[in-house]
């Protein structure tokens, strides 16, 4: 994550990585801490700083302060670069291409760092030979070097260049650009689905999917079919229990008494 140094110079730092190394001495293992750090502006000015201390705070601000010393200017077209470029340091190389608008930045931490501290903000990448992270950001910045501008290339040849590849492509990707610029943020989308399942909220009360009011219509059923089997055991036609509609104080009709049963007449 980028780290402001400077708000009037408007400097940014980024810490590639932080390297530990020991030494055995007599009394045992003595440790050493060492930080690789970019420092940029964001506006074409990028330059980096190795420093080492017996802590880590100390290793990244002596860093810090060799990268502010070393930084220097390297050309950028808008927000890409303005034409293709292999840098090589070591048993590095990383070729650096440039993009439309709305591409990004695509890139390892390491060669992400020092590209977006100088400005470039649509730049497609490839890294060939070691991942050393050391190696790597010095292999950008020897790549970056390579960069001139379009006016420069006219000033040396003595010609006028036409339209370049990287600005008709640019040309091309700002069609696809949004071009509102109020900031305003998007109202995020209302999610309607399943929200009549939560408790309480919305929920129809006294019954789900299969209907008969919950536990109300279990209850008019049991008493229903019990009223049913009272008037089949005494002979009599059953009652019909009225449908309360889920009303709780309307209770159905209590089963007719059964009249005893008379003894038959003897015969005589």
């Amino acid at each position: 994550m980028a780290e402001i140094l400077d708000e009037s110079a408007a400097l940014e730092s980024t810490t590639v990585g932080v390297f530990r190394t020991a030494a055995t001495v007599k009394g045992g293992r003595r440790f050493s801490f060492s930080s690789l750090v970019v420092v940029g502006d964001r506006q074409g000015r990028v330059g980096i700083g190795y420093g080492k201390a017996n802590q880590v705070p100390p290793a990244i601000e002596k860093a810090q302060k060799e990268a502010r010393r070393k930084m220097r200017s390297y050309p950028i077209f808008g927000r890409t670069l303005p034409h293709a470029v292999t840098g090589r340091f070591g048993a590095c190389m990383v070729r650096l291409l440039p993009a439309s608008p709305g591409t990004g930045v695509i890139a390892g931490a390491s060669v992400r760092a020092p590209l977006e501290m100088v400005g470039v903000q649509d730049c497609l990448t490839k890294s060939y030979g070691s991942n050393n992270s050391k190696n790597l950001v010095k292999a950008v910045l020897n790549g970056l070097g390579q960069l001139r501008s379009k006016e420069t290339v006219e000033s040396l040849r003595g010609v006028v260049i036409g339209s370049t590849e990287v600005e008709e492509a640019i040309e091309r990707g700002k069609a696809f650009m949004p071009t509102s610029g109020s900031g305003e943020k998007a109202a995020a989308p209302v999610n309607v689905v399943g929200e009549s399942r939560g408790r309480g909220k919305g929920r129809p009360r006294g019954g789900g999917r299969r209907g008969g009011g919950g536990g109300r219509g279990r209850r008019r059923e049991v008493a229903a079919d019990a009223a049913k089997r009272a008037a089949q055991s005494a002979g009599v036609a059953p009652p019909v229990v009225q449908d309360s509609g889920g009303d709780p104080s309307v209770s159905p009709p209590p089963p007719p008494e059964s009249s005893p049963e008379q003894p038959p007449a003897s015969s005589t």
